[in-house]
């Protein structure tokens, strides 16, 4: 592959650097919204809430540290209609990434329930 083009590797990596942001913000609001609600439960969702976060987290981090190592930068550009649009410079070049809002919605719940999984999957060991 040539230098002034991503891999559809970098290109997801790039996408998913972008999403979970969202996705933490999302889990942030419905542990909040679990803190202030009196279910019996909420002490349970607390705890896998918070797993989550922690995942979302540690992901960004390897996520950034990949694309450093591979020289590229994602910066946040604009917002237009239903449309979300970063910069991503590389290599030398630069290009306009852009993701719709259903695509990230879609994403983020594929996401979402892959981090659901892995918490399934750890309760069960």
């Amino acid at each position: 592959m040539n230098g002034n083009m991503l891999t559809p590797e970098e290109l997801t990596m790039v996408r998913d650097l972008i999403l979970l942001p969202y996705l933490d913000t999302m889990v942030s609001k419905s542990l909040k919204e679990v803190e202030l609600s009196s279910n019996v439960l909420n002490r349970t969702y607390i705890t896998a809430g918070r797993y989550i976060q922690k995942r979302i987290i540690q992901d960004a981090y390897q996520l950034r540290q990949q694309l450093k190592q591979r020289n590229i930068k994602v910066v946040e550009d604009i917002q237009e209609d239903f449309v979300t649009y970063n910069m991503i410079y590389f290599r030398g070049y630069q290009q306009r990434f852009g993701l719709t809002r259903d695509v990230m919605r879609t994403e983020i719940s594929l996401r979402l329930t892959r981090y659901t999984a892995e918490l399934a999957e750890a309760l069960r060991a």
